[in-house]
């Protein structure tokens, strides 16, 4: 750059141009103030991606807007440069900021012969001014512009540019703690899961156990909060749960979607007389209690010493006031009293509840993106390690964010997809965050090859892990699985999105061989006609039903068929469906109503759930949702009630 910068920063910007105000509209760019000009970027300055130029001369105000209702950015600060006809919106991470960057726009344009008498103290948006009503964009302004600085406070003095580039931001006096009755009129008052450091400057951080005020659910994702302190900034929503008696999840014995064969991996790992844990049922609002133990000299039923896990279903009185038991002889107005009662008591139990067993590892899920509606991803954030295989978009590598976080990293080869078609679809899979998705993080769209940052997951795919294990699997185990893969596929049909190329290849398992979906929605974008046509020797005839394969028909029913497949493929522990049968061969058995024989390890319940995937009409399918009902039922066995 040719003139020395007297400010630089990245904040967000409103289109001038979209009458609609959603998330869309507004962008974050790079903004540079030299001497004569503010410029904005997209991407790095010296890249030259330059997507505006304001001659400082054309300049006729600078002022902050006194905002009224919900701004649908992070950056909830607005200033505005009113120049020629034009006016352009800034939001900036704080008010600090935001006051740094007036002033000093101020002191640079004050010698301007048109600076304002009057202006607009607030937008200009749905064809009027917010501020006096009024219809014409170049009507007068209805306040009395101050030239010389912030109407809102005192003149700020010149901040060296050292300090302008520090994200220094004046913490407030801690203040006293807020009665209970007070933060429930102010907002939802929820407890943090886990800690989370916070990786812009708009987050807040959290820590595991304190209490945060919700300020604002500004999506399903992603929460703006308040601590104790009066700090605001955004969290995680996955992150915290409420504060009520009645939530189960603040306790460290509950564990939030664990099945019947995770409980008891997670006993038997403890391995502990008295490690319990607290997980929900397969009737929806009702709760279990697994205990471990170990048999003693006299069971007949048991070696001395083997491992023995107990279930017990937690039963209420269905009365007012409803009232929880496991003995009948013991009855309790809360789940919380019931299980502290049962630490100190066995009453009926195999054994008192000694140590409580919560989720895998306690390590925090996946956010949403690293922040509130941050979707671009800096390169230079990024580090390249290992690569981990190949894809039909390109190289995938183990890397770091920030030195910091592990992420996979996929690099797309050039001219191997539908590119910005597939960015525009990427701001939206960022929102479908559940535990058995593969979250997508981000990307680098700004140059090429483009990257796509999502969560890393140690144990590779799910074909190699089923290949690699293959002879160490329960049928529990197995059934544990699909649940997992059918819990996030349910998601995935709630938010009427559609897969398109669900298998055992297109899933993963983390260390804690929790099992994720992956690639969803990504095959509308290949420009492989080998793998978008079914006459292609790439496309997945052997996991496509009638519709595809005939109509190229795709639903969230075509899917729940790939699903069945996939199920397959986990009680053969790997097989490829069809045996060694070529696809044009394979397409006439569909046709002919063939369908994959049982697997050995599948009893013929589990085989039914298979055939109901491959019904030849997809109506006649079920949902996933009805599917995680299946599965949740095979997987539950006796829960015994308390002696």
């Amino acid at each position: 750059m040719s003139a020395e910068p007297l400010l630089e920063e990245r904040l967000i910007k409103r289109s001038q141009q979209k009458k609609r105000m959603s998330p869309l509209n507004y962008k974050e760019r790079l903004f540079v103030l030299t001497k004569s000009q503010l410029t904005y970027y997209d991407g790095r300055a010296e890249k030259k991606f330059r997507r505006g130029l304001i001659e400082l001369s054309s300049i006729s105000c600078v002022e902050v807007v006194k905002a009224g209702g919900k701004i649908p950015c992070p950056y909830k600060y607005p200033f505005q440069v009113v120049h020629e006809a034009n006016i352009l919106y800034v939001f900036a991470p704080s008010n600090y900021r935001r006051n740094v960057w007036v002033q000093r726009l101020k002191d640079e344009i004050k010698e301007n012969p048109g600076v304002l008498v009057k202006f607009h103290p607030q937008f200009w948006q749905d064809g009027l001014w917010q501020c006096c009503g009024q219809v014409d964009k170049q009507a007068l302004g209805c306040e009395a512009y101050n030239p010389a600085g912030d109407v809102s406070r005192k003149p700020l003095p010149p901040v060296p540019l050292d300090e302008c580039k520090e994200e220094k931001v004046p913490q407030p006096r801690p203040a006293p703690p807020i009665p209970q009755s007070s933060r429930d009129e102010e907002g939802q008052v929820v407890v943090a899961l886990y800690d989370f450091p916070g990786t812009e400057p708009h987050d807040l951080r959290l820590v595991r156990g304190d209490e945060y005020v919700i300020e604002e659910k500004c999506d399903i994702n992603w929460y703006k909060a308040r601590n104790k302190y009066g700090e605001e900034g955004y969290i995680p929503s996955n992150y915290v749960t409420e504060k009520t008696s009645g939530n189960l999840v603040q306790f460290a014995w509950f564990g939030k979607q664990v099945n019947r064969n995770k409980a008891e991996e997670l006993l038997k790992k403890e391995d502990k007389v008295g490690a319990f844990i607290v997980r929900e049922s397969s009737t929806p609002g009702t709760y279990t209690v697994s205990v471990y133990t170990k048999s003693a000299t006299g069971n007949n039923n048991a070696k001395e010493g083997a491992t023995l896990i107990k279930h017990y279903y937690i039963k209420d009185t269905k009365g007012s006031p409803k009232q929880f038991y496991l003995s009948e002889k013991h009855l309790f107005n809360s789940i919380p009293e019931l299980i502290e009662y049962h630490k100190h008591n066995a009453a009926g139990l195999i054994t008192r509840l000694r140590y409580p067993v919560g989720q895998e590892d306690g390590s925090a899920p996946s956010t949403a993106g690293f922040s509130y509606e941050t979707w671009e991803i800096n390169p230079r954030d990024l580090t390249f390690m290992k690569e981990l295989g190949g894809g039909q978009f390109g190289v995938v590598r183990l890397g770091k964010w920030r030195a910091q976080y592990k992420v996979a990293i996929k690099t797309v080869k050039e001219g191997a997809m539908l590119e910005e078609d597939f960015i525009e679809e990427a701001k939206v899979m960022m929102r479908l965050s559940h535990p058995n998705l593969v979250q997508l993080y981000g990307l680098c769209s700004q140059q090429r090859p483009i990257y796509l940052v999502t969560e890393f997951m140690e144990r590779g795919c799910l074909l190699n892990f089923l290949l690699q294990q293959r002879g160490t699997f329960s049928l529990d185990s197995l059934l544990s699985i699909c649940q997992d893969v059918s819990e996030g596929m349910q998601h995935l049909e709630s938010n009427n999105f559609i897969h398109r190329d669900l298998a055992a290849r297109n899933c993963l398992v983390n260390d804690s061989l929790v099992v994720k979906v992956s690639d969803f929605g990504m095959t509308r974008y290949v420009l492989d006609d080998q793998y978008t046509s079914s006459s292609g020797t790439k496309f997945p005839v052997k996991w496509s039903p009638p519709e595809v394969l005939n109509f190229r028909k795709y639903s969230s029913k075509s899917d729940v068929w790939s699903y069945g497949v996939l199920m397959w493929e986990v009680f053969t522990e790997g097989r490829m469906p069809f045996d060694k049968k070529p696809n044009s061969e394979v397409v006439s058995l569909i046709s002919m109503g063939q369908r994959l024989p049982r697997p050995n390890m599948a009893t013929p319940t589990i085989y039914d759930i298979m055939l109901l995937c491959w019904q030849e009409k997809p109506e006649k399918r079920p949902s996933f949702s009805q599917l995680c009902r299946m599965i949740c039922d095979a997987l539950e066995g006796e829960e015994l009630p308390a002696n």
